[in-house]
């Protein structure tokens, strides 16, 4: 797909400067890196849509992590929170491999493309509402690439903003394993964020996570 396709929504993410404080912050900590990552060369740019440009299920992520996707350049890899959410779609069938540690890695996604409402790592993982509605224009593209069945949600702001953008009324309240028939037919599926905060203290288990993306996995066509 080129163009206005899978390429083109992702060309044009790369080259994305709407957010001057998160395209700052992200080169800082290029610049920076941490020590464990010293010898790595950092992506430090907006982080693509990644996985099978024919998916006809969608998985709509919080934003990269800054020594995660913004040192990898591939969302959700090279991460903790990457870990628990490639085992789950390894498990469900999703993917080629349960990890997804670099770009060269040999991952493949099967029927499911990865993508976030905020393409730039912000600090301390808190995004300004000016941020989130300047990459909604990313988010609207990749809606608009494929016919999707299903959506899977990682966390309530996912949930809010997915919705919103598919112009769904009366959006209901998000919780996990929440499941929301859209106007159009389509399943959105909540989950909660497999970030340190929820899997370290026990809010989201992995039984839990592979529950909620099962039942994504069936709404898959």
């Amino acid at each position: 797909m080129t163009g206005d396709g899978f390429d083109g929504v992702n060309g044009r993410i790369v080259a994305c400067e709407a957010c001057p404080r998160l395209r700052g912050w992200c080169r800082e900590v290029a610049r920076e890196k941490r020590a464990a990552f010293r010898g790595e060369e950092y992506w430090g740019r907006p982080v693509p849509n990644f996985g099978d440009p024919e998916a006809t299920g969608l998985i709509v992520g919080l934003a990269p992590a800054a020594h995660g996707a913004n040192r990898t350049g591939r969302m959700f890899t090279g991460d903790r929170s990457g870990d628990w959410l490639y085992r789950a779609l390894h498990k469900a069938g999703l993917a080629s491999q349960a990890t997804s540690v670099s770009v060269g890695d040999g991952l493949v996604l099967n029927r499911v493309m990865v993508t976030a409402i905020a393409h730039c790592a912000p600090p301390g993982n808190k995004l300004a509402r000016d941020e989130v509605a300047n990459c909604s224009a990313h988010l609207a593209a990749t809606l608009a690439l494929r016919p999707w069945t299903a959506f899977l949600c990682l966390g309530g702001l996912a949930w809010t903003e997915l919705l919103r953008n598919l112009g769904e009324p009366g959006r209901p309240k998000f919780s996990h394993g929440a499941v929301h028939t859209t106007t159009g037919g389509q399943a959105v599926v909540a989950s909660y964020h497999p970030s340190q905060q929820n899997t370290f203290t026990g809010r989201l288990t992995e039984a839990m996570l592979d529950d909620a993306i099962g039942q994504f996995a069936r709404y898959l066509r």
